[in-house]
């Protein structure tokens, strides 16, 4: 019996997280890092040779991002559905998301609906994010 609770605990604990948990859960750190205007929470999540919108690099997309959180003391990130397909070690999610920025009052200075298009590659057993593409919905 104790040789059977033992090959249990084993196994419990060589368990794996499965891909698309583990990127669901990379996708909220990114959520998460957004909301807490973490600059560098969102750069360590990015591949060294990610690849953004007209050429944006991975430190690119970091100064970009604290630049922004620079300018609003409130962010906020109202993700829509995960549309996600897997490949070997790879995976494309695409989605749409309302994105908001204000000064800290009650209500967001703007919002805006984007459509978001996301490249992401498991490195070392974590999803980093590749590449990223993201259109206004509405002008």
């Amino acid at each position: 019996m104790l040789a059977l609770c033992a090959l249990c605990a084993l196994v419990a604990g060589c368990a794996r997280t499965p891909p698309e948990q583990a990127l669901r859960e990379a996708m909220g750190e990114l959520h998460a890092a957004i909301e807490a205007r973490d600059a560098g929470g969102v750069a360590a999540l990015l591949a060294g040779d990610f690849i953004g919108p007209r050429g944006l690099d991975r430190d690119g997309a970091r100064r970009l991002a604290a630049l922004h959180f620079m300018r609003h003391g409130d962010v906020g990130v109202l993700p829509g559905p995960l549309d996600i397909e897997f490949q070997e070690g790879h995976a494309r999610v695409r989605l749409d998301a309302v994105l908001s920025a204000g000064s800290g009052r009650m209500l967001p200075d703007s919002a805006r609906a984007w459509q978001v298009d996301t490249g992401w590659r498991l490195v070392d057993g974590d999803w980093k994010l590749v590449s990223a593409e993201w259109t206004p919905m509405l002008r």
